[in-house]
Parts: C-alpha cells; structure tokens; sequence
C-alpha cells in the first residue's frame, strides 16, 4: 500500500478526497493571518525608522508602512462587518521582533542591512500569503481579493528594496 506524507500526517490512498478538506482554511483564518502579516510588517519597518538612515530608503521604507497601514485597516474592516474578533499579534512577539531589530542594526552599513532585513521579512510574507492562498477554497471576494493586495504589496517592496542593498 502506498503512502503519501503531508505535513505531519500520513494520508492513505484511500483517504485521498478527504486531504483537501483537512488542509483548507476559513475565511477568518486566512484574514486572521494576513492580519498578523502586516503586524509585522509594521513592526518592523516602525523599528528600522528610529534608526539614522538615507532619506530616500526612509521615504521607500515609509510608503510601505503606509501600505500596511491600508490593508490592516480593510482587515479590521472586514472583521468588524463579520463580527469577527481576530487575535492581534502576540506581545511577546512584538517585544523579541524590535529588540532583535536594534541588535542587528547596532554596527556596519544600516541601510543595506534594513533593505536586506526588509527583502527577507517581505519574502517570509509573501511566502505564507501564497500558501494560504493555497489553502483557500471558499468563495469569499473581500479576503482573497485584499490576499492578493497584500501580496502584490510585498513584492513590490522586495523590488523596492533591491537597490538599496
């Protein structure tokens, strides 16, 4: 008999239709998810911004704060028409996040290092928006349509990024 491994679990051939259902997210997951993605976003980019840097890198690395702002309010937006009460990003998450900011920006060329750190937190996001996507089967408009906008949003900012390497 043959297996398939997926994840953690190993599904049997004759289990093979129940694999998408057990893989799929809601709706609210996958908004819930998107929401901590600009968290963090935001996060980052508030923590690089204390830090001396070039004005244009400020100026580009601004936008994209705006940017996140836009979508985490068109979240709440979402949620808030829904009756959904999604989880904020964890504190302790947000603590560890600024403090290792500071560590790696505390020595050498500052710009560079915030493109870079910036081109890998926007890929991470980029990644997980494109496995939700994945993941979502539901007919639901307003969440994998602002998916893709956050989407879009951070490869632009890795392209954005590229120059001030």
């Amino acid at each position: 008999m043959t297996q398939y491994r997926c994840g953690f679990r190993i599904v049997f051939p004759d289990l093979h239709i129940l694999l998408p259902v057990i893989e799929m997210k809601s709706s609210k997951e996958i908004l819930s998810s998107l929401l901590k993605t600009t968290q963090m976003g935001q996060l980052g980019i508030r923590s690089v911004l204390e830090t001396e840097i070039k004005p244009e890198l400020r100026q580009a690395v601004e936008s994209q704060l705006r940017e996140y702002d836009a979508i985490e309010r068109q979240a709440h937006s979402i949620a808030r028409q829904r009756n959904w009460e999604l989880p904020e990003l964890n504190p302790s998450i947000r603590f560890m996040t600024d403090r290792m900011t500071k560590m790696r920006l505390s020595y050498g060329d500052k710009d560079s290092k915030i493109a870079a750190m910036m081109i890998r937190g926007n890929t991470s996001g980029v990644i997980k928006g494109l496995r939700n996507l994945h993941q979502f089967q539901e007919q639901d408009d307003a969440v994998r349509n602002l998916s893709k906008k956050l989407l879009e949003t951070e490869s632009a900012n890795v392209n954005q990024m590229k120059q001030f390497l």
